[in-house]
């Protein structure tokens, strides 16, 4: 029964307390540790992402607040600035990374049923990466350029239900290309690219591992035609082409056949150019894959907009990453949240009703369910940059 106890505390119970348990034990995480547990850390901030908290401060004051209910919260350790301050510094942020990839586990199966826009049995993913701006005085480890720091978020994300599979945090001036070298390719995949990405020894290596690819070519590049193929203009289509790279160098990196396709999008008149090793899907279908690719910049613009990772509650390397891989466990967690109970509400309306309502005691899916607050269209963004 879930009468007497908070919306917090039903929220906390889709966190499997096994997976974390063993993410603490893998790194230590509570060596040495009396009062102020690995839990109590991931609580407290989880409690700073869903409502919002400015500063550990801010965190200090509103827990305090509610100090008869942090017992029942599962916060059992004594909370302050302080104590806050030093988990965040020495408590190994991969604890929070590997929970974070447990969670995604989850939400995964949740979701692999999930329509995106596309009937297609295959797994599509989309990688990109968004950067996020520090000041060089407070972070000096984060190196970007001469007078500013920064960090990057590389992100493979699953199209089917918008999940992040992989995330990497690195210092803003590792190029996106880079962050390729530590994917793992999985077979019968399909992976999307923008034109950063155009680096052929790296797209071989996903032909290599039975995976496609979907990308942009750049304006300059060069290529030899062997032939080409029907297609319907209608579609917008305009050629489809089997071609192989030229160059020494540029074919010694990709020795096999490419898919050129020549596509108008007559909404934004752009001329677009794609390149794949998939032979087989229809070349509008191809089109629409990258059109896809604008899910992650959404993921991008949503996290930035709903969670707390732009501005951070610790200045050192791992206080900021702790406090971003939390964050993308919250998110995951509202996720697992959303599919379980069967809410037919966005996530932004979910976070929005926890934001208020986490003290409340009364059942979480009438918390979330019997308010008659009508989902925005979140996603009537300005898409005429889709193809970028």
């Amino acid at each position: 029964m879930n009468i007497g106890r908070t919306v917090f505390t039903q929220l906390m119970d889709f966190v499997p307390s096994y997976e974390f348990q063993k993410c603490v034990e893998r790194y230590n995480g509570n060596y040495k540790v009396i009062t102020f547990s690995c839990l109590d850390q991931f609580l407290c901030l989880s409690f700073a992402q869903l409502t919002y908290r400015e500063s550990l401060r801010d965190i200090e004051a509103c827990l305090r607040g509610a100090k008869p209910k942090l017992y029942h919260m599962g916060i059992r350790g004594k909370v302050s600035r302080n104590t806050l301050a030093h988990a965040n510094e020495v408590r190994d942020w991969r604890i929070y990374a590997d929970f974070a990839q447990a969670l995604i586990t989850i939400a995964r199966k949740l979701y692999a049923g999930e329509d995106f826009g596309l009937e297609l049995d295959q797994t599509v993913y989309a990688f990109d990466s968004t950067t996020i701006d520090l000041c060089l005085s407070v972070f000096p480890w984060a190196k970007f350029r001469r007078e500013k720091a920064a960090i990057k978020l590389h992100t493979l994300l699953d199209l089917r239900g918008n999940i992040p599979v992989v995330i990497r945090i690195t210092e803003g001036k590792i190029h996106d290309v880079n962050a390729l070298d530590d994917l793992f390719f999985e077979a019968g995949a399909i992976y999307i690219f923008d034109r950063a990405y155009v680096d052929f020894a790296r797209l071989y290596r996903i032909h290599q591992s039975l995976a496609f690819f979907v990308t942009r070519a750049k304006s300059n590049f060069v290529f030899k035609r062997l032939y080409s193929l029907p297609v319907d203009k209608s579609t917008g289509v305009r050629a489809d082409q089997i071609i192989t790279v030229t160059g020494f160098y540029t074919l010694k990196d990709y020795p096999e056949r490419l898919r050129r396709i020549r596509y108008f999008d007559a909404v934004t008149q752009k001329r677009l150019v794609f390149l794949t090793n998939n032979f087989e899907l229809p070349p509008f279908v191809i089109a629409q894959l990258y059109k896809c690719r604008w899910q992650v910049k959404l993921f991008f613009k949503w996290i930035k907009q709903h969670l707390r990772i732009k501005a951070f509650y610790g200045t050192t390397e791992n206080a900021v990453k702790t406090q971003i891989w939390i964050a993308i466990s919250v998110y995951v967690l509202v996720a697992i949240l959303k599919k379980r109970l069967k809410l037919n509400r966005s996530l932004y309306t979910i976070l929005q009703i926890l934001s208020v309502s986490l003290f409340e005691k009364t059942p979480i899916l009438q918390a979330l369910s019997s308010t008659d607050y009508e989902d925005e269209a979140l996603n009537n963004d300005n898409q005429l940059n889709l193809w970028l």
